[in-house]
């Protein structure tokens, strides 16, 4: 069974980790965040679950607005072939989570360690982020270093890179 969001927060306390989350009603995409982030300050995402063509997977994580270009984004991380969009009973199996609730919380699922995470370098010069908690009728902040340690916490040793192109 995957984790709850309850159980989310336990693991994240028993880390020492901060966090805060807010409830509301669920949101699917970007747009719909944004109508709704009310007093959530700092660094909004997007979470794209990726495969290549050898079938190694990837969680993108980037800012909300930020331009990332799939056609070359798999020799900016290393990854053989270009990329495609993971299908939803993949992300379930392997994170699971549903779409519209990816999210890198969501490594704690990650058992196997199968999911590289790939953190832009854009995204983690704020010092505090948003994630859904494993659902999308919340948002979870939490700051740069918690999410680090997180992710170390579960077995993923995120890698920073420079993917996205910043908006014009």
């Amino acid at each position: 069974m995957p984790a709850s969001p309850q159980e989310l927060f336990a693991y994240l306390d028993g880390l020492g980790i901060a966090h805060r989350t807010v409830n509301h009603p669920p949101v699917f995409t970007v747009e719909e965040a944004r109508t709704l982030r009310g007093a959530l300050a700092c660094g909004h995402t997007k979470n794209l679950f990726l495969r290549d063509k050898k079938g190694a997977l990837y969680l993108v994580v980037a800012p909300e607005d930020a331009a990332i270009e799939l056609k070359s984004l798999h020799r900016v991380v290393g990854a053989s072939g270009r990329f495609s969009f993971g299908s939803a009973e993949l992300l379930r199996e392997t994170l699971g989570v549903e779409p519209g609730s990816v999210t890198p919380f969501a490594a704690i699922n990650d058992q196997a360690g199968r999911v590289m995470v790939v953190l832009d370098a854009a995204m983690m010069t704020h010092d505090v982020l948003n994630f859904h908690p494993l659902v999308n009728p919340g948002t979870t902040t939490i700051s740069r270093e918690g999410l680090l340690k997180f992710l170390e916490a579960t077995g993923h040793r995120a890698r920073i890179e420079a993917v996205s192109v910043p908006p014009a």
